[in-house]
Formats: structure tokens, C-alpha cells, sequence
């Protein structure tokens, strides 16, 4: 609509609306009688074991979240992501909010690709099919063949997103600001400000030209990755509500039985996306903000341990600073090594703590909620019963949740929910701890090295042999990384020891090792020993052994 901006502004947004009552009034109404009959449903049948009555249930809860429109939409396949929030019935019919959802008229797909991209474009394919293969909240996708053999996917946008979105996201936040103070929710800023990220994020979405601009960079990112795939932005064909790639064949990741029927192995994808996704986050600093089932699919050629897979849909991406990169990598050492003053320290740094806290007296708050991740527990650690606990813990202590970091969290909830679903024992810790132990000891960047110097060496400069170990214990811990990461790991740290980046760290190795202008054999002999038992000849030896004979899936 032509009185409506194309990008997300909260005030005029909200001005636009309230000087349209005839708009706003009938629009409020219906959300909440809609909501209002659903939990009335819910109360009278949620309980209920009858497989017919869930059955109806879930399925009057989809036709709910679709006839409520995009925005709702997407908090659904939000909630589709989570099979340990959701019940398993209730997820299946969810599941369909990733892209099985009612198309458009094709006759106004057709319009607006004509209107985008010139009314001759249907003769530059070879056919352009009747009906589409996905469609989803904001969009529906064609497969096409575009010349001999090579297809694409064009996806093509829902009329009037700009009006519907603006709409209902003013609503939902004069909803949520409304109804906040009487639900138990302790998030530490006001929950509109997390709804007007969420608007942005949506309005950045439906900008296709914004999107392909976004799958290059991706692309760039991946580019000597083997096991990560992102399509080829056909441009001539993409405009700002009209985006065509290369078509990705593959299975989505929602299906455990589907993947072992076509003989993948489930482990290897959950494996690849958790990696790819810890990369984007510590390493790139640019992150895919949306990474459910139906934008990430499994691709033939990868091996037992790690799986090709292919991201598609870039228009919810996001970015993090270097600074929140770093402390938050130095945050996950804290854990590591139990040092919840210094982890207090890094929640300050982010912004989830005011400069003016006392940090004291959230260390044992920190260690009972975050305690044992490591340890004998860590077979129950996972996101979901963290936020709980941190629900708990905001109630009485002031913790915030920064706005910049709502699609990071979103992400990471997403992408443990998308390997629950595949895997119902994963935890996602076990992977995101080895990583990230594995990047301090063979990552040649200063900012790293500075941060490995930080944890190894005290403030006197003594090394802090127990830290070390610490480390090597948590990438080492199982049988799988020691096969892979035991060589690497070697390799790179010598190389680091011996480079110009490590004169910092031979400095400070050598300067603990002297005592009173004495070397300490003691310390000396520690470190020796530390060093000869992770890296022993005969576990090189077996590793690499067993690279080698380790057969493809």
C-alpha cells in the first residue's frame, strides 16, 4: 500500500493503525475471539487420550495459526521445532507450517512474476507448471526447468505481506504489552521490544532482492566447506518479491525413517548442521536466523561422521558482533571450567546484566542452574530445561534479554529442536564444548590466542595446567573425536607454538616455568606429561589407522 513505508518502523507503524480503527478494532477482536474459542477447546479436550480427539485438535490448532496469517504463522514454526515442547501428534500437523501450507491463487503468482520481471518471462522456461510444490507463510515455490536438465526453484511472494505484516505485528504488540504483567514472563525488557526485532526480521524476509543478496554472502562463507550447500542465485530472474535458485535435491531434515529409508544416517546431519551452525555464530558472525526443517535438507555423498547438507531460504539472517563473538566464546570456557564469577562477568559484557550489578551473588545462582553440564548431568542438559531454569532465575535476580540477541536465540532453539526431532537423546553441548575447545587450541587468530593465553596462564602468569587439561579432556572425551580431531589438533598446535602469532604464548609458557630465577621441573614435568599422554604415538598411531579403514556410510 502506498501510505505504508517498505521497511519496519514501530512508531509510525503503530501511528498508521490507531488513525484506522475500522482497521484495528475489528482485526484486535477477531485475533482474540479466535484465540479465546482455541483455549476454551483446549481446557475442555487438551487432556483428553482419545487419538481422535487430539488428532482434531491439532488440526483445528493449524487452521487456527493459518487463518490468523503469516506473523502467527511464524511463531508456529517456531513451535514446530520443538518436539520436547510439543506433543508428537500435535507436531506432525505443525510440522506443516514449514511449507505445506494453502497456496495463493496461481493466477496472481503468475501476475506478480509477469509485474516483477516482464510480462514475456514465462517464455525464458521451458514450462511453468500449474501448481506449486511448497508453499509456505510469506511465499510458494515452482519447480522449473529453465533450460535442458537443470531446474530451479522460484519462489514467488504472497500478495499485500506489507500491509498484513505492519498490521498484525502492531496488534501483537499491543496484545503482548497488554497481557504481559498477568503471564509469567520475566524477560527483563519490555516484551515489545522483542516483537519489534521480530518485525524487522520479517520485513528484512520479505525482501527477495535483500535475500539474494544475503544467499551470496552465505554461499561466500561455505564455499570450501564440501558438506554445506547453498543454491545459485539466478539473478536475471529475481526481483523484489520474485527469488529463483538452483533447486536443491534433497530430503528435508524432519524425518528420521525417511532418512534411514534412503540410507542416510540421521547422526551425520545433525552432526553437520550443529558444526555449520556453531560456525556461523563463532566464526562468521553471520548467522541463518531460521534453520527448521523445511529450509534445510540432506544431500547424498557425505560419510558416517559428517552429511552434505543444503540450506535454502535466506531471508531471516542475521548478524553478531566481533565483540559479542568473542565474549561469548569466552563465556562457554567459563562454563567449562566452572568459573561462574568470570561467567557473570561475560552476562554483563553481552548486556543480560547492568553495569552497576553486584556479580557476587549471582555465582551460586549461575552454578546451580548451569552446574554439572559437564558432569554427570549432562545427559539432561539441553535449551529447553536451561530457559527454565533462567525463568526461574530472572524472577529474582536482573537479568535482561538483549533485543540483539532474540534471533540468536531463536536460532540455537531451532536448530537443537530440528536434531531432537531426528535424534531424541542429542544434546547439543556435546558438540558445541569439543568445538569450541578444538578452535581455542589450533585457531592462529590473535583475538583467539589471546583468549587461550587468558585461560591457560593466571594473572601472575603461572600456567594453569588444570585449565589445559580441562580442554583436552572436553575434546577428547569420546572415541569419535579423538579419531577425527587428535592429528589437527597436533598439527596446529605445534604449528601455533612454533609461528610469530605464538611468541605471546611461548613468552608466557616460558616465564611460568621460572620460579625465584629457577626453572620449575615440577611444572615443566607436569606439562610434559599432560602433553605425552593426549598426544602418545600410539593414539596418533591408532588414529590414524582408523581414518584410514573407517568406511563411508
Amino acid at each position: 500500500m502506498n501510505d505504508l513505508d517498505s521497511k519496519y518502523s514501530s512508531s509510525k507503524n503503530l501511528l498508521w493503525l490507531l488513525l484506522r480503527p475500522w482497521i484495528l478494532v475489528p482485526r484486535i477482536l477477531y485475533i482474540l475471539l479466535t484465540l479465546l474459542f482455541f483455549l476454551i477447546r483446549l481446557l475442555l479436550q487438551g487432556k483428553s487420550k482419545n487419538k481422535n480427539i487430539q488428532e482434531n485438535l491439532s488440526k483445528y490448532l493449524f487452521n487456527v495459526i493459518t487463518d490468523l496469517g503469516p506473523c502467527f504463522i511464524k511463531l508456529g514454526q517456531a513451535l514446530s521445532t520443538r518436539p520436547d515442547l510439543v506433543r508428537e501428534d500435535w507436531l506432525n500437523e505443525l510440522t506443516n507450517l514449514q511449507d505445506n501450507l494453502p497456496p495463493f491463487d496461481h493466477k496472481i503468482a503468475l501476475s506478480t512474476l509477469e509485474n516483477e520481471l516482464g510480462s514475456d518471462v514465462i517464455n525464458r522456461f521451458s514450462e511453468f507448471p500449474s501448481t506449486p510444490v511448497a508453499s509456505a507463510s510469506l511465499g510458494q515455490v515452482y519447480k522449473v526447468e529453465l533450460r535442458k536438465n537443470y531446474y530451479v526453484a522460484v519462489k514467488i511472494q504472497r500478495p499485500n505481506l506489507d500491509y498484513i505484516i505492519k498490521r498484525d505485528v502492531v496488534i501483537l504488540k499491543i496484545l503482548a504489552k497488554t497481557f504481559a504483567p498477568f503471564l509469567p514472563l520475566n524477560i527483563g525488557v519490555g516484551i515489545g521490544e522483542i516483537i519489534d526485532e521480530f518485525g524487522r526480521a520479517l520485513f528484512e524476509e520479505i525482501n527477495y532482492e535483500q535475500e539474494a543478496e544475503n544467499a551470496e554472502r552465505f554461499a561466500k562463507l561455505f564455499s570450501n566447506n564440501n558438506d554445506v550447500f547453498i543454491p545459485t542465485v539466478e539473478k536475471s530472474l529475481s526481483s523484489r518479491k520474485v527469488i529463483t535458485t538452483s533447486w536443491v535435491d534433497g530430503i528435508k531434515l524432519k524425518d528420521k525413517k525417511e532418512l534411514e529409508a534412503n540410507n542416510l544416517n540421521p547422526s551425520s546431519f545433525i552432526r553437520t548442521g550443529v558444526i555449520s551452525g556453531l560456525q556461523q555464530l563463532f566464526e562468521y558472525g553471520y548467522f541463518h536466523a531460521d534453520p527448521h526443517p523445511g529450509n534445510m535438507f540432506a544431500l547424498r555423498g557425505g560419510d558416517s561422521k559428517n552429511g552434505h547438507i543444503a540450506y535454502v531460504d535466506f531471508g531471516m539472517m542475521d548478524s553478531i558482533s566481533n565483540n559479542d563473538r568473542l565474549t561469548l566464546i569466552k563465556a562457554i570456557v567459563h562454563l567449562i571450567n566452572n568459573e561462574y564469577l568470570l561467567l557473570a562477568r561475560d552476562f554483563q559484557k553481552l548486556g543480560f546484566l547492568s553495569n552497576k550489578q553486584d556479580l557476587e551473588v549471582l555465582v551460586d545462582p549461575l552454578k546451580q542452574v548451569l552446574g554439572d553440564s559437564l558432569g554427570e548431568k549432562v545427559g539432561e542438559f539441553n535449551f529447553k530445561k536451561i530457559t527454565d531454569k533462567f525463568s526461574k532465575l530472572m524472577y529474582n535476580y536482573p537479568f535482561r534479554v538483549p533485543t540483539r540477541f532474540a534471533l540468536i536465540i531463536r536460532a540455537v532453539v531451532s536448530q537443537e529442536g530440528l536434531a531432537l526431532r531426528l535424534d531424541p537423546d542429542f544434546k547439543i553441548i556435546r558438540i558445541a564444548y569439543p568445538y569450541i575447545a578444538k578452535k581455542l587450541l589450533t585457531d592462529d587468530s590473535e583475538e583467539i590466542i589471546n583468549i587461550l593465553i587468558d585461560v591457560i596462564f593466571d594473572k601472575n602468569g603461572k600456567i594453569q595446567l588444570e585449565k589445559l587439561e580441562s580442554l583436552l579432556n572436553i575434546l577428547f572425551k569420546d572415541d569419535l573425536n579423538i579419531n577425527k580431531d587428535l592429528i589437527p589438533v597436533a598439527n596446529a598446535s605445534l604449528k601455533l607454538i612454533l609461528s610469530k602469532k605464538g611468541y605471546e604464548f611461548r613468552k608466557n609458557l616460558l616465564m611460568s616455568l621460572i620460579n625465584d630465577d629457577r626453572l620449575d621441573l615440577k611444572d615443566a614435568e607436569s606439562l610434559f606429561n599432560l602433553i605425552k599422554n593426549t598426544f602418545s604415538p600410539l593414539k596418533i598411531a591408532k588414529s590414524a589407522l582408523r581414518e584410514i579403514i573407517v568406511p563411508a556410510y
